[in-house]
């Protein structure tokens, strides 16, 4: 996951710094960036005309190019990245989709539930022809679609009894706008009355009702006590222009803000007297004010701050966003983060598919289930204050140079999403060279296996833990034992009992412990192999039989790490001990320990033994005491037994402790020693 992570973020990086080179291209192409104020006077009459209709202003009335290059001054500055902007806008032929509703539940749903946009809805009367004609709707839709206004068409002959309720008997347009200022309230709906049916002047009607919505201030009076004025709105924008009316798109963004940003118009029209304007710092208009708790911020002056509805709305939402804002930005990331596993997997193809799937699942699994509890803990109400506090870190952090840049490329990187897609594709294909390089060095055989290969492994893999219950997570693909030996399967069809048992990988015993028992005060070798001397070449030749046998069935169980100790640790007496199979069944071995055992009659050394081991003297498995140097291992339930026996014992299937039944692969509480016993003899 950290690995996704950081390629992420160098993505991240690639794309910031690609925009800057973007920006020198342009500059030494042209001679300007995207940041350099136009004159309105060196621009054409259709140019002018573009930028008043991105804007939301109307022009109709306005014949001679000097009234409309005086109306784009009152409305704002002009920057070469918005006439770029409003250009391309204007050239592409995209066609804007609308609704048709199917009754009034679909009515209902879109337009009256809605409590945060503005919808035009043309109603078309049973045996009517509609109010606005085909070209004139498409155009019309075209042109309210750029300040997010939703539009759609509800035929009376799909539900009439709903036309005659509301009393739509004749064709006409509906518009519905949120009634009051708080969020998600009423919304009423506006029926059009105007006997003109053209394009621009249905508009006047729509920014006119959308207009209304909006604060007017007209005058020093008015503003001195609004601008002293503390509600519940922690964050006004103003818009101090000489103007009739405030532009579309800022009325439109004051519908998607409701609630959480208050729009006011001052209108400057008339005012003698601009004393209080200096007093605030407003010495110029138009002015786009933004007035936080922290202070003020004038739009307009960094990077991508255009006057537009699309660099408003993205300037607000960074300053004020919604939690769902929040939650679609994180889902975007995570997904991103997600498709990187295409790249860092290597492998066959169908592999990379498969892991990219699964990645997917579990990275918007795990970030749904985290989102739960966080809207829960914004539900409470003594989380106000921390709430409170993020909202005034992102004011702090999005009205800073670096973030305006941000917004600048995202803005440009979601109008070429081709470029988006294709930058991203090309990081991928570079991690993934790099990837296979370094995995080539590390000479891993994953990166030339081909799709049919990883497919067989798959399948036996599958087919493995559908024939064996899973007991323990492991990595896969791995070798089944069925292409060693067919038979095996018949073997599980002849007893079904076997189905039962769950296949438990043996790896867990090399980490089992393991030392050798060693006692107080022993005599020494030379006096112990004195005592014996007749049984031990008989000894040495038996165990070297018993080594071999056991060396054979240690490899057909595929334990080589384990296939039991050296000649030398097998040797009866008192260097080693020596078992076989279950039992042990040498003699010699036996009656060496008990004379040991028995002449010396020596404390064990529990000092050399782990803590979490109890303590004994005799393996339960071959019922022969501990000699000393014999090799001994401990299961995690603390009982102890020969290291051959137990292996021996755990390698044919039986992985729990032969005492206590104790899972021999799971971890047990660790067993606290008593105190130990006084080590002098009785009297």
């Amino acid at each position: 996951m950290w690995v996704k992570l950081c390629c992420l973020l160098l993505y991240f990086l690639a794309l910031f710094v690609l925009a800057r080179v973007f920006e020198a291209v342009a500059w030494y192409e042209s001679g300007f960036l995207a940041t350099q104020l136009v004159d309105p006077v060196a621009l054409s009459f259709r140019k002018l005309r573009t930028i008043l209709e991105c804007r939301g202003l109307g022009h109709s009335g306005l014949p001679e190019k000097k009234d409309v290059r005086e109306l784009v001054e009152k409305s704002g500055d002009l920057m070469e990245g918005e006439l770029y902007s409003a250009l391309k806008e204007e050239e592409a032929s995209e066609s804007v989709s609308s609704t048709n509703f199917s009754g009034e539940m679909h009515f209902y749903e879109l337009v009256e539930d809605t409590k945060d946009g503005i919808w035009l809805v043309q109603v078309i009367a049973n045996d009517r022809s509609p109010l606005v004609g085909k070209v004139h709707w498409q155009k019309m839709v075209k042109k309210v679609s750029r300040f997010g206004i939703r539009t759609g068409t509800f035929n009376c002959s799909s539900d009439p009894r709903y036309c005659k309720r509301r009393g739509w008997l004749k064709s006409t347009l509906i518009m519905s706008v949120p009634q009051t200022s708080t969020s998600k309230g009423k919304v009423m709906l506006k029926e059009y009355s105007g006997r003109k049916i053209e394009v621009e002047h249905i508009f006047k009607w729509i920014t006119a009702h959308a207009a209304s919505r909006i604060k007017t201030i007209y005058n020093s009076e008015h503003l001195k006590e609004e601008w002293n004025r503390s509600d519940q709105y922690r964050v006004k924008i103003y818009l101090f222009a000489n103007l009739d009316q405030p532009p579309a798109f800022f009325s439109a963004l004051s519908v998607k803000f409701t609630g959480r940003v208050e729009f006011i118009f001052v209108n400057v029209e008339n005012w003698d007297n601009k004393s209080y304007m200096a007093e605030i710092g407003i010495y110029k208009t138009p002015s786009y004010i933004l007035r936080t708790p922290e202070g003020i911020y004038r739009y307009g002056n960094n990077t991508g701050e255009f006057i537009s509805l699309r660099a408003m709305d993205s300037f607000l939402r960074s300053l004020q966003p919604e939690v769902n804002d929040l939650f679609v930005l994180s889902l975007v990331l995570v997904n991103l983060m997600a498709w990187m596993d295409l790249f860092i997997t290597q492998g066959a193809t169908i592999k990379r598919f498969v892991v990219l799937i699964s990645t997917l699942g579990t990275y918007n699994s795990l970030l749904i289930i985290s989102w739960l509890p966080v809207l829960g803990f914004l539900q409470l109400p003594y989380l106000d204050s921390f709430y409170e506090y993020s909202l005034k870190l992102f004011r702090y952090s999005n009205t800073t140079t670096l973030a305006s840049w941000v917004r600048a490329d995202w803005m440009f990187y979601s109008s070429h999403p081709a470029l988006f897609l294709s930058t991203y594709l090309g990081h991928g294909l570079l991690i993934d060279y790099f990837e296979k390089k370094r995995r080539r060095n590390n000479n891993t055989d994953e990166v030339n296996a081909n799709n049919l290969e990883w497919l067989s492994s798959l399948w036996d893999w599958y087919t493995s833990y559908l024939f064996h219950p899973i007991a323990s997570f492991q990595h896969f693909p791995f070798d089944s034992d069925w292409d060693e030996d067919p038979d095996l399967f018949l073997e599980r069809l002849a007893f079904p009992d076997l189905w039962l048992h769950p296949l438990i990988p043996t790896d867990y015993i090399k980490n089992l412990p393991m030392w050798r028992f060693q006692c107080l005060g022993a005599h020494s070798d030379e006096e112990i192999l004195e005592t014996f001397p007749d049984s031990e070449s008989d000894s040495d030749s038996e165990n070297k039989e018993v080594f071999s046998s056991d060396r054979d069935v240690l490899e057909d169980d595929e334990l080589s790490t384990f296939q039991g100790c050296s000649e030398g640790e097998r040797r009866c007496g008192v260097e080693a001990c020596s078992c076989a199979s279950h039992y042990c069944h040498h003699e010699p071995c036996g009656r060496k320990a008990r004379s040991y055992s028995s002449a010396g009659d020596l404390e064990p050394d529990w000092s050399a033994w782990p803590s979490d081991m109890l303590h004994c003297t005799e393996c339960v498995v071959c019922l022969e005491n501990f000699a000393k140097g014999c090799l001994l291992m401990g299961l995690p339930c603390g009982h102890v037994f020969h290291q051959n026996c137990i292996v021996m014992w755990l390698a044919g299937g039986r992985h729990c402790c032969p005492v206590c039944r104790w899972a021999s692969y799971k971890k047990k509480q660790p067993y606290t020693h008593p105190q130990p016993l006084s080590s002098e003899p009785p009297s």
